[in-house]
């Protein structure tokens, strides 16, 4: 039976374990025989403290010899992007300036799932400060995808996406501040959902792009997907962005049975690779056949989401990372003779290229003389967009787009021309800028190459986003897909 362990959903496993036919301490042995033997193509996985992981699971299988399990994630294992802190575990961001950073506490989120039992597993690979969209820009390792080892496993959650489709964890976590969860759930196959902005708590979460980042859910399936967000939505009076009890929508709540879905004008034209297009018109033809109505909504503004998120965000991280000077912690460099060399050369020596870029880029566009030019414009760009995704949705349940324009592509091909990569996230980005749920569900394959489409749904209608990805998911086979590795 171990040996297809890893095979199984989060609900099945749980199920096995709560009928007494697993113990949690089988399963984490049986992932970590996976992990010895898959991790090291892969690379998904920047660090594993195995000793850690076999006592949280000895004490998941007694608490539930004692009749104290704490819930359905009792002794499942959820592996942690590594800018989620988890006490005494690394917090590197995949960076040299965290190289050495030991977390002393746990995220919310940490805490959240502490509570409901589940096996903490692991730091997963990134983009460096999750700045990236390839899981290229990470300064500890590559990660590969799992459905062909040559190519990119999208970013900046690659580790996290890259894990669940090769089988080395049920569940994960990942963080979305431009498409980052959706992004690379696509191009390996799984199913990742950003979250309404402030349904969870960002406490714990190296920040980013303070009003663009979200943590998520990350699994196999929609409903691997949402037994892990039951436990991360709740309230935190540590974020002041996080909604308290008084603002939260019941999860689940009843979802329409014939769903209202808006389709935008013009999203599956140019740059939309054809395999792409017919894999979305499948899905349309699908939901068209349940009963659903299919309606052309107009977005005029999104082509403005790209730019205008590279200014918000960029501006936000620049501010971010001015904490890293090797002065208050993180890497310090020793080719010094003077405190201002020294915050210099740290800084040089600590963050890698597109973090170095990104700085550059948010320093300008704040400075004295072109703040009003783009970032203030940036702003006013952010809100009409908004406003019309708000629009749109008051006439239909969901926007159903793409999750990205093509499948994922080689390792090394994109890394000369940023621009090229910024443009992975065209579809992805305005979830973020409008603070909206969004999910990418698995829907077909280009050659072996996994690709998603995205549901968008108005403020805190998760339940509506997941009641549509299982619908589809329900009639097709692509629900815990595994890379043959």
């Amino acid at each position: 039976m171990s040996n297809a362990l890893h095979q199984l959903s989060a609900v099945e496993l749980s199920q096995r374990l709560q009928a007494g036919t697993l113990t949690s301490r089988a399963l984490v042995d049986a992932l970590i025989a996976r992990y010895e033997a898959v991790n090291p193509k892969v690379g998904a996985f920047t660090a594993l403290d195995i000793a850690d992981v076999r006592a949280q699971a000895d004490a998941s299988d007694e608490r539930r010899r004692q009749g104290k399990s704490r819930g359905p994630l009792e002794g499942i294992p959820v592996a942690i992007k590594d800018n989620i802190a988890v006490k005494g575990q690394p917090l590197t961001c995949s960076s040299k300036m965290l190289a050495k950073l030991v977390s002393p506490y746990d995220a919310h989120v940490t805490e959240q799932l502490r509570s409901a039992g589940a096996i903490l597993y692991g730091r997963l690979n990134m983009d460096e400060f999750a700045m990236g969209s390839s899981t290229e820009n990470s300064a500890l390792q590559k990660t590969f995808n799992p459905w062909d080892l040559s190519r990119i496993p999208g970013g900046s959650s690659g580790g996290s996406a890259a894990a669940l489709a090769a089988g080395l964890v049920p569940l994960a976590l990942g963080s979305d501040t431009g498409g980052s969860i959706r992004q690379p759930a696509s191009h390996c196959g799984v199913v990742g959902l950003k979250p309404t902005y402030g349904l969870v708590s960002r406490f714990g979460l190296v920040a980013f792009a303070s009003s663009l980042d979200q943590i998520g859910p990350m699994a196999r399936s929609v409903e691997d997907c949402e037994l892990l967000l039951q436990v991360l939505a709740t309230p935190d009076a540590r974020d002041m962005t996080c909604f308290d009890a008084s603002h939260r929508q019941p999860l689940p709540v009843a979802a329409p049975a014939a769903l209202r879905i808006g389709v935008p004008r013009g999203f599956l034209g140019k740059g939309v690779a054809p395999e792409v297009v017919q894999a979305l018109e499948s899905v349309l033809d699908f939901y068209r056949r349940q009963g659903c109505a299919i309606v052309e909504v107009d977005l005029p503004s999104a082509d403005l989401a790209v730019p205008t998120y590279y200014v918000v965000a960029t501006a936000e991280a620049s501010s971010n990372l001015g904490r890293y000077d090797g002065v208050r912690y993180g890497h310090r460099s020793t080719q010094a003779s003077n405190p201002i060399e020294m915050m210099t050369n740290s800084r040089s020596e600590g963050f890698g290229p597109e973090v170095k870029r990104r700085i550059l880029l948010g320093t300008f566009v704040l400075s004295a003389g072109y703040a009003d030019a783009y970032y203030v414009r940036a702003l006013r760009a952010r809100a009409k967009i908004r406003a019309e995704y708000l629009g749109a949705l008051a006439k239909v349940d969901v926007l159903l787009t793409p999750t990205v324009p093509t499948p994922a592509f080689k390792v090394g091909e994109k890394a000369s021309d940023p621009l090229q990569l910024y443009l992975e996230d065209i579809f992805t980005i305005p979830a973020n800028l409008a603070g909206l749920p969004a999910l990418s569900v698995p829907c077909g394959r280009s050659g072996q190459l996994p690709i998603g489409f995205h549901l968008v749904g108005a403020p805190q209608s998760e339940a509506k986003l997941l009641a549509a990805g299982k619908l589809f998911e329900a009639a097709h086979g692509f629900a815990h897909q595994q890379a043959a590795l």
